[in-house]
């Protein structure tokens, strides 16, 4: 399903949110696996280099914020609402942030391992320096839609 497919599909059922916003993004890595595990309900949470949104000039999450999960072929999977976001030095997200995540064993120590060869990635990709506390973007939400 495309994503204004889904989302007028939300709003006849949820009238009161029609003059409402929404974004429409997949996850920066394992787009599928992490949809699915977004639908699943078992991750409830993400995180992002908040340098980044400035490279990209986009918006930071904000609470309230409605999202549409695409999967690889930009097809819509769900629909979340954002409950909760807060900016956190990288070696102060905690471990429940990392379990929330639901991806691999949900432990810190591979949240930290995963992120940080990811974020070395993407800001490789756009020459900033990175360094071992940057600024992350950890974001809750729910599905409201599937």
């Amino acid at each position: 399903m495309k994503r204004k497919q889904m989302w007028d599909k939300f709003i006849k059922q949820h009238s009161e949110y029609k003059n409402s916003r929404y974004s429409a993004w997949s996850y920066g890595a394992l787009v599928d696996q992490l949809a699915e595990l977004t639908v699943k309900n078992i991750k409830t949470a993400t995180a992002s280099a908040y340098e980044l949104y400035a490279v990209d000039n986009d918006p930071l999450p904000q609470v309230n914020d409605f999202n549409i999960i695409l999967g690889s072929n930009d097809e819509a999977v769900c629909i979340t609402k954002t409950t909760k976001v807060s900016i956190v030095p990288f070696l102060e997200v905690s471990e429940e942030h990392a379990f929330k995540e639901g991806e691999g064993d949900r432990s810190l120590d591979t949240w930290r391992k995963e992120h940080t060869e990811l974020f070395t990635q993407w800001y490789e990709e756009v020459h900033l320096e990175i360094h071992d506390n940057i600024p992350v973007v950890c974001e809750e939400f729910k599905v409201v839609y599937k």
